[in-house]
Formats: structure tokens, C-alpha cells, sequence
């Protein structure tokens, strides 16, 4: 049996399964250090993601410690693979007010997204253009090699 012929329709096979949050809803208080480890930013970057707007109100304790929550961590997580996709950080936090801002933003949001997307198509194209002139040049090699043997 083949996977296609295994999976449930509208399983989308290219989705990464979820990550597991180190600690269930009402109990996810995470100090900044423990975001660190969890996520491989830097305490500098999400600080810095703070301050400009592009996570939303981090929670504080009583002594004013930043504590972030699973929500804040799926947020993290997407912006991640925002900043994959090399939307400018502008970008990120001008969607970051719409998401803010309600969902009478939706069309905005979408439009911004849709942008991205169209970005990384071209992106790809782009990619599959250079991965086809680095494999001719590597056959090139291989056949001049295996030439240059045979003498």
C-alpha cells in the first residue's frame, strides 16, 4: 500500500504534526530563559519582538518577569515560518496590529498573506531555475571526469 493510498483524504501530508507544549492550558507560565530552550530564539529576539510590536502583551509576574503562554508560543512558531518565508519584519508586524485589531481585518490579513505566498512561489521558481543549472554543471563534471578516466 502506498502512503497516498494510507492517508485520509484532506490530510495534508506536507503539514508537521504539531508540536507538544511543555505544559497544558493554565498551567503554561514560561519564563523567558525556559522560551529560549523551547524555541531557539534568543532572549535578545524576543525582547526585541516585544518592543516592536510584533508579539502581542506578554504577561509580567509580581517582580515584572515576562511570563509567555502556549498561545504565545504557537504565535512564535508562525512568526518562524513568516520569517522563512523572507517577509520583511515590517510586514510581520503590520499584520501582527491587524491580528490585533480584530477580525474586521481578515481581508487585510489575507491580502498580506497572499502576497507572501506569491513571493515564495517566485522564490521557488527560482530555486527549481538554479537546482537545474547546478545539476547540469554537476553532470558536466561527472562525465568529464569520467572521460578524463577513460584516457
Amino acid at each position: 500500500m502506498t502512503l497516498i493510498e494510507s492517508t485520509p483524504a484532506g490530510v495534508d501530508l506536507c503539514k508537521p504534526a504539531p508540536r507538544a507544549h511543555p505544559r497544558p492550558e493554565g498551567q503554561d507560565r514560561y519564563t523567558i530563559s525556559e522560551v529560549v530552550a523551547f524555541t531557539g530564539l534568543t532572549a535578545h529576539t524576543l525582547r526585541w519582538y516585544e518592543r516592536i510590536g510584533l508579539m502581542p502583551h506578554i504577561d509580567r509576574s509580581h517582580t515584572g518577569q515576562r511570563r509567555f503562554t502556549n498561545r504565545d508560543l504557537d504565535w512564535l512558531v508562525f512568526v518562524g515560518k513568516l520569517r522563512l518565508t523572507g517577509m520583511p519584519v515590517a510586514d510581520m508586524v503590520r499584520y501582527a496590529e491587524l491580528v490585533r485589531e480584530g477580525e474586521h481585518t481578515f481581508e487585510a490579513r489575507q491580502e498580506l498573506l497572499q502576497q507572501t505566498r506569491r513571493d515564495v512561489r517566485r522564490r521557488i521558481a527560482e530555486l527549481h531555475d538554479t537546482l537545474a543549472v547546478l545539476d547540469h554543471k554537476i553532470d558536466f563534471y561527472a562525465d568529464a571526469r569520467r572521460a578524463s578516466e577513460r584516457l
